[in-house]
């Protein structure tokens, strides 16, 4: 079993700052890739940006240039620095981690972020 946490969620203004932090306990295999998605009141979950397979990073189009993504591999969490925020930024940001060996994809519990105009 994995258990990720999330952290650093709030309430903003547009064009403020936040750092997402997601950290990872348990079963973590050797080739692991995390990401962040969020979701929208009404809206279906959609990827924010992730760690491919290939060792490169994927960013949604609405937040190339703003957001970024990165990991600390030796405390096995993964950052997400948002920048220049909108409110269309705000939804639930949850964390991902899924493994080669493990068909299991796992989640957090998700954290609330709010960007006010």
């Amino acid at each position: 079993q994995v258990q990720l946490v999330e952290s650093g969620g709030g309430l903003v203004q547009a064009g403020g700052s936040l750092r997402l932090s997601c950290a990872a306990s348990g079963m973590i295999l050797s080739r692991n890739f995390m990401g962040w998605y969020r979701q929208a009141p009404g809206k279906q979950r959609e990827l924010v940006a992730k760690f491919t397979t290939g060792g490169g990073t994927n960013y949604a189009d609405s937040v190339k240039g703003r957001f970024a993504i990165s990991r600390d591999n030796a405390k096995n969490t993964v950052y997400l620095q948002m920048n220049s925020l909108k409110p269309e930024d705000t939804a639930v940001y949850y964390c991902s981690l899924s493994q080669w060996g493990d068909p299991t994809n796992y989640w957090g519990q998700g954290t609330q972020v709010t960007v006010s105009s």
